[in-house]
């Protein structure tokens, strides 16, 4: 819908900033841009203990940082961010084992792959790059990234928003033959190696054809999406991340919700309307009566655009967001 109508000059900008390069390299800005009224980006590679991370770099001002999810990359932003870059330096980053960044080796208890272990990693990001704190957005697995890091550096978080998720915990708790029929990448890709690995090498493309992957982008951003998938170390660390949410991730917020430590900063939490969150927790008060439990201050609504509103709806996310920034 949106990168169907780029022209081809236009296409190049938002791809070339994103076309792989070695570890540690850097490139300048990005020249042109898009119908969306992109701004140019710079991207670059940030050292941090024990791995690399890949960064899009918008705008000048206060800080933002941007989380992408499954099965997406830094790429996903490439409309939001502009339109917060008026006012803001933003930071996108490819999570570790996603798109450019480096992919660590795992453990037996899939801890490099926990929250915890990317939270932590994303903080020294930002510190390396003169942000000590930040406004932070995640969606769908960089929600659940983005939470985990409040939490365990509330110093660093100004503001949080996370679109399309709810808590790991609370999520499974919840888990029924419709969860597990809805949010198969949750029950598949936490099997034990090599069975989901050889699954999405098998069919790299695969993910991206159901509502948990669909877009409307054309054949060029599909393509730089799927080369995640068509390296078996890169979909290694991706299955270690779900291994993680199905064990190690849950240990800890159990333990932050036995100790009663809560999100204290305002949050916002936007959800797709007429999707799963929109419809499976009328007991709980929705989605966001399960958010107050974990973050007093929580607010939002659901938005128009399925599961990757963000990309989908950038106009209403980004009216949304530069409201809730504001107060």
């Amino acid at each position: 819908m949106f990168l169907g109508s780029l022209s081809a000059a236009s296409l190049g900008v938002v791809l070339n900033g994103s076309a792989l390069q070695p570890a540690g390299a850097q490139t300048g800005p990005q020249a042109g841009s898009n119908l969306t009224g992109q701004l140019p980006f710079e991207t670059t590679q940030v050292k941090v203990s024990g791995n690399t991370i890949f960064v899009r770099r918008y705008g000048k001002g206060p800080p933002i940082l941007m989380v992408h999810g499954f099965p997406r990359t830094s790429l996903m932003w490439r409309f939001l961010a502009p339109k917060l870059a008026e006012k803001h330096t933003v930071i996108c980053v490819d999570l570790r084992a996603y798109g450019q960044s480096g992919v660590p080796a795992s453990t037996a208890n899939h801890f490099p792959y926990s929250k915890r272990a990317m939270g932590n990693e994303l903080v020294e990001v930002m510190s390396q790059l003169g942000f000590p704190s930040f406004a932070l957005i995640g969606h769908d697995r960089g929600g659940r990234v983005s939470y985990r890091l409040t939490l365990d550096h509330p110093q660093a978080v100004e503001c949080l928003a996370v679109f399309d998720v709810i808590p790991i915990l609370e999520a499974w708790a919840r888990s029924d033959a419709r969860f597990a029929q809805t949010y198969w990448p949750w029950i598949l890709l936490s099997q034990k190696d090599p069975l989901p690995e050889s699954y999405l090498l098998g069919a790299p493309d695969a993910v991206f054809h159901n509502p948990f992957g669909q877009g409307s982008f054309g054949p060029e951003i599909l393509d730089e999406y799927v080369s995640t998938y068509r390296e078996a170390a890169r979909v290694h660390g991706i299955c270690e991340e779900y291994r993680a949410a199905a064990t190690i991730d849950v240990e800890h917020d159990r333990a932050d919700k036995e100790a009663g430590k809560r999100i204290e900063c305002p949050m916002l939490h936007l959800w797709a309307q007429g999707g799963p969150l929109d419809n499976f927790y009328g007991k709980d008060g929705g989605p966001l009566g399960i958010w107050r439990q974990w973050a007093p201050r929580a607010d939002g609504q659901a938005v128009k655009g399925g599961h990757f509103f963000p990309e989908e709806n950038p106009d209403d996310t980004g009216a949304l967001v530069t409201k809730f920034l504001a107060g």
